[in-house]
């Protein structure tokens, strides 16, 4: 933690600049003594200045570098930015010179690892720091932006907040039974409480469900009989020839994927094989496939040819998808049609793209899509933390039951404060390093 750390931050490869960041209590000394310019060490904090890096009197490049004093940088030392020119040899070059004199490389997340050690940010934050850098959309980036400004660490606080108060009133309970201005915690009292609590936690529970959507986006399988036009369907929406078509039933015998955005969602496609009894192994594999798919996407487009009638196989899907999210698209609208239509059936035809309009604004009215954009976007998207605020919720739970149980208050409170300790572990209030470890490590060199 006390040593001086570099490492590249931006993407290696030819470019007009790179950038070598460089942070620690020796990050001004050290670069000042490679600097062919102003002396940094006596230079005001937040300024830029123009020279040159040098070894041996040679100069390695011209630079622009940028010095900023602790305790106004991010990971709150001192924190010297080398802006080299674009270039894989000179970036690495200025590198070399550094790790020679002395500064080490940064680990994975290193920096933003000693943000959250100095106090600058809380876990919460620092996970949002590599949600912004992997977001693929503008909402993923809006996400990562409100989680970064620390609202729901708010959040998650206030919950504490709550839980801390009512633990302290049952600890003046046990400890000062004298003291009369303090409210009796009992066993007739406590469930409000723990309801409170219970609503908050579920709350932020039940948001995340549109969290998932963003970062994750929609897992949407287009299923059916071989040759209804599944396929082109796929390429209808991608705009491109992904996956191949023929008048030969059969011929995806494999999944084809591919990625489109939709009112700043991410809807990823899966193309699967045509389901359908056959004796070919291969395809058979592909069949096997396309229902293991079904089982696991969020939304099922199942295609009918609008000129079959229903075969043992449509129905078959019928009954398959059912209880899942779907929508059914009946494909070739320009041939007579022999096929029994329902009222929320899209009819149309992949040639001439006819309902994909009607079958994008379907899936965006399934999905509250319009919702989703115009939320504020206090939500959380963490894995880790969503699993933390389960293990909470059910120590609230489990304490809820005992007060049906005529369980002692005292003993109540132990799986109170057993969630109050898991919140913090959320923040980073209360962490092991393991979990630091584990956490930063899944981050870019240089940040």
């Amino acid at each position: 933690m006390f040593d001086t750390i570099c490492a590249i931050s931006t993407a290696l490869g030819i470019g007009a600049i790179s950038i070598i960041r460089i942070s620690g209590n020796e990050a001004i000394s050290k670069v000042a003594k490679i600097f062919d310019g102003q002396n940094l060490n006596k230079v005001k904090s937040h300024t830029i200045h123009y020279g040159h890096i040098i070894k041996n009197n040679e100069i390695i490049d011209e630079v622009l570098i940028s010095v900023m004093r602790a305790p106004k940088t991010y990971t709150k030392e001192d924190i010297v930015e080398i802006n080299t020119h674009g270039g894989i040899a000179t970036t690495k070059k200025v590198l070399e010179i550094l790790l020679e004199n002395g500064i080490r490389a940064a680990e994975p997340g290193e920096f933003t690892k000693r943000a959250f050690l100095n106090g600058r940010i809380d876990l919460v934050e620092a996970e949002a720091v590599s949600s912004l850098i992997n977001s693929e959309t503008d909402l993923e980036r809006q996400l990562a932006l409100n989680t970064i400004s620390g609202r729901i660490s708010k959040k998650i606080k206030k919950v504490r907040d709550i839980i801390i108060e009512l633990m302290a009133n049952i600890e003046v309970n046990i400890d000062y039974p004298e003291y009369e201005d303090a409210l009796e915690i009992t066993i007739d009292n406590l469930p409000p409480k723990l309801n409170i609590i219970k609503e908050e936690l579920t709350n932020l529970l039940n948001e995340a469900k549109t969290s998932k959507i963003i970062t994750n986006g929609i897992k949407v399988a287009i299923v059916g009989r071989p040759n209804v036009g599944k396929s082109s369907l796929l390429n209808a929406f991608l705009n491109e020839n992904k996956a191949i078509v023929t008048d030969i039933a059969g011929t995806t015998r494999d999944i084809v994927e591919g990625t489109v955005e939709l009112k700043g969602i991410k809807l990823n496609f899966i193309d699967t094989a045509g389901i359908r009894k056959t004796n070919d192994i291969v395809e058979k594999i592909g069949v096997d496939k396309s229902f293991a798919i079904i089982d696991n996407a969020d939304l099922i487009i199942h295609v009918l040819n609008n000129n079959e009638e229903l075969t043992k196989e449509d129905k078959e899907i019928i009954t398959k998808i059912k209880n899942k999210t779907h929508i059914t698209f009946i494909n070739k609208s320009d041939l007579p049609n022999k096929l029994p239509i329902k009222k929320d059936y899209i009819i149309g035809n992949t040639i001439e793209e006819n309902g994909l309009l009607e079958l994008k604004n379907k899936i965006i009215e399934l999905f509250n899509l319009e919702e989703i954009k115009t939320n504020n976007l206090e939500i959380i998207s963490s894995t880790r933390i969503l699993d933390l605020i389960k293990k909470a919720l059910n120590h609230i739970e489990n304490a809820l039951k005992s007060t049906k149980k005529n369980i002692p208050v005292d003993m109540i409170a132990i799986d109170i404060k057993a969630a109050w300790d898991i919140l913090g572990q959320i923040t980073g209030e209360s962490y092991q390093d393991e979990l630091l470890d584990t956490l930063f490590s899944k981050f870019c060199l240089g940040k």
